[in-house]
This record gives C-alpha cells, sequence and structure tokens, in this order.
C-alpha cells in the first residue's frame, strides 16, 4: 500500500511539476512583449534619475553665480525697487502680479515701468529686457 501512494504521489508531483512549467512557459510566451517593455522601461527611469542627479550637481546654479553690473546701474541711476521691478518683470510676471509680489499699487508699478523705458531708452518691456541683458542688469 505505501509502494502504491508513494507511486501515485509521486507521479502526482511529477505531474504537477510538468503542468507548472508549461503553464510558466505559456505565461511567459504571452506577457513576453510586456515583460521586456516593463524592464526597458525601469532601466531608462534609473538611467535619466541617475544622469540628473550626476548632471544636476555639476551645474552651477544661475542665480549664485549671476553679478549684475553696478557701473551701469550707478550710471543709469536704477534704484533697487526698478531692480526688482525689472526682474519680476524677466520673470514674466503682468504689472498686477508685481504689484501684488511687492505690495504695492498698481499706479506704482506703472511708475517705476516709466522711469525703466526711460533710464533705458526703451519703448516696451521686451527692449528694456533685451537691454537690461545687454548691459547684465538681470541675468
Amino acid at each position: 500500500m505505501r509502494k502504491t501512494v508513494l507511486v501515485y504521489g509521486l507521479a502526482l508531483a511529477v505531474l504537477t511539476l510538468f503542468l507548472k512549467t508549461i503553464e510558466y512557459k505559456l505565461l511567459l510566451r504571452d506577457w513576453r512583449q510586456e515583460i521586456y517593455i516593463a524592464i526597458i522601461a525601469v532601466l531608462f527611469v534609473v538611467l535619466g534619475l541617475w544622469l540628473g542627479l550626476s548632471l544636476g550637481r555639476s551645474r552651477p546654479d544661475r542665480k549664485d553665480s549671476f553679478e549684475a553690473n553696478q557701473k551701469a546701474i550707478e550710471y543709469l541711476d536704477l534704484r533697487p525697487r526698478e531692480l526688482e521691478i525689472l526682474e519680476a518683470i524677466a520673470a514674466g510676471h503682468s504689472n498686477q502680479q508685481i504689484a501684488d509680489r511687492l505690495f504695492i499699487s498698481i499706479n506704482t508699478v506703472k511708475t517705476h515701468l516709466k522711469n525703466l523705458y526711460q533710464k533705458l531708452d526703451a519703448e516696451r518691456r521686451t527692449q528694456a529686457l533685451q537691454k537690461a541683458r545687454e548691459l547684465q542688469l538681470i541675468p
């Protein structure tokens, strides 16, 4: 009796192992493309993170390395508030956003802009920004 149970048990184990192997092979065949895509995606994520971190460390921060041209600031007689407004314009803020950010009225912003346009000999924001960058007043 033991011999029969062992033979049937061994046959059942071999058959189960065979069925699991076939199931695994079919699973691999059905999902092969998705598995390869997932492996490639994980590799690209790891490569991107490593590359971003390594390049981010070696690049100096532009704001830290930029120094405004003090001679041009003195020559044009630019006030600190006018420089703040010039930097806000360079950041793409509207007059209302500048007023909210600096806690001043919109009319004060317009007055500072008018003074900036006169001092930089500009008629528009784009001209003022271009001349300010040429004179190294802003990064």
